[in-house]
C-alpha cells in the first residue's frame, strides 16, 4: 500500500543522524513493549505479514512521530482490538473487563530461546515455473495496491537486472490479508542510482522481488 510507512526517496524528513556507541535500549519501558509483540506474535494469532501491514495502517502523523517501539506498540494494540482480545475500553482503562478470549498457543518463557534462534523461514515449495535466471532484464512493476506490498514506491517502474534466485517464499501479499501463502519465485535485482534516483552516482540498490511484481524487458 502507499502508506506513510514507504519513505524510501522521501525528502524533507531531514537528514538521518547515526547515535555512537546506541544502547539497546533508550528507555525502560522498551524492552517490556518488545516481549508483548514477541509474546503476542507466538500465539499464532496472526503472521508476520498481517503484523508489518499493522504497522503501515497507522495514521501517518502517529507513524512518523512514533519511534520503533512506540510504533511497533501502536500496531500491536491495533491488531489485539481488530481480532476482539481487548477492547478499546480496556486498552484506554489498562484493565481487564471482559473474560479473555482463548489463543492458539502460549509460548512459554523456558522456549522462547529456541524458538527465536530457529526464526521464521518464509521459503515454500511451489511447482511454479521459473520466470527469471541471474542476467535478465527486468522492470518493476508500476502498482498501486491498497493492501500490503513488498515493492517499495521508488523502484516501481524502475529498470533493473536479476543478479539471485531464491526459491519460492510466501508472498506477502496475500498473507497479510489472509488469502495463503501462495508461495512465488524471489529474486534480488540490482537497480542503479542513476535509474532510481536520476542522478550520476557509481551506487546501485539491491532488493529481493517476488516475481508477480516483475516484468521482462525485451
Amino acid at each position: 500500500m502507499n502508506g506513510a510507512h514507504d519513505m524510501g526517496g522521501f525528502t524533507g524528513f531531514g537528514p538521518v543522524r547515526p547515535e555512537a556507541d546506541e544502547p539497546v535500549w533508550h528507555a525502560e519501558w522498551e524492552p517490556r513493549a518488545f516481549a508483548l509483540v514477541l509474546a503476542m506474535g507466538m500465539t499464532g494469532m496472526w503472521n508476520i505479514d498481517e503484523a508489518r501491514h499493522a504497522r503501515e495502517r497507522l495514521p501517518a502523523m502517529q507513524y512518523w512521530r512514533s519511534s520503533y517501539y512506540e510504533m511497533r506498540h501502536y500496531a500491536l494494540v491495533l491488531q489485539l482490538i481488530e481480532l476482539g482480545l481487548v477492547t478499546a475500553a480496556e486498552e484506554e482503562q489498562g484493565r481487564m473487563a471482559v473474560p479473555p478470549l482463548p489463543v492458539k498457543r502460549v509460548a512459554r518463557a523456558e522456549a522462547i530461546p529456541a524458538i527465536l534462534a530457529a526464526g521464521g523461514p518464509a521459503d515454500r515449495p511451489s511447482n511454479r515455473p521459473q520466470g527469471f535466471v541471474p542476467g535478465d532484464r527486468i522492470r518493476a512493476r508500476t502498482i498501486s495496491p491498497e493492501g500490503h506490498t513488498r515493492l517499495p514506491r521508488y523502484a516501481r517502474g524502475k529498470a533493473g537486472e536479476v543478479v539471485a534466485v531464491h526459491g519460492t517464499h510466501v508472498l506477502p501479499d496475500s498473507n497479510a490479508h489472509g488469502l495463503g501463502e501462495d508461495p512465488q519465485w524471489l529474486y534480488t535485482v540490482r537497480f542503479t542510482g542513476r535509474e532510481l534516483w536520476g542522478k550520476e552516482t557509481k551506487d546501485s540498490v539491491c532488493i529481493d522481488l517476488w516475481e508477480p511484481y516483475l516484468e521482462k524487458l525485451a
